[in-house]
């Protein structure tokens, strides 16, 4: 199996699961962890411009879905809808 292979897997992994599971994966789940180091792996390969070109695209496409999901504070919930009552 190859790297780049092994990289495809591991992206369609996480993919999957933030699909799945409508979250980002989490550092504190055994499931989510390898996922996480594989997500930041990437983001800093992205951010020194280390990243293969072929892989920039699929990987941007990655990140847009997790800010998709990403995590929403219960306490600014809890503001917006404070505010929405007065």
């Amino acid at each position: 199996m190859t790297q780049e292979e092994r990289w495809l897997i591991r992206y369609n992994e996480v993919k999957s699961f933030i699909e799945r599971e409508n979250r980002n994966p989490s550092k504190h789940c055994m499931e989510g962890h390898l996922m996480l180091n594989f997500i930041k792996h990437n983001c800093k390969l992205l951010n020194a411009g280390k990243m293969k070109a072929d892989r920039n695209e699929k990987f941007n496409e990655l990140l847009a879905l997790g800010v998709e999901y990403r995590r929403k504070s219960y306490l600014a919930y809890r503001l917006i809808t404070f505010q929405m009552a007065y």
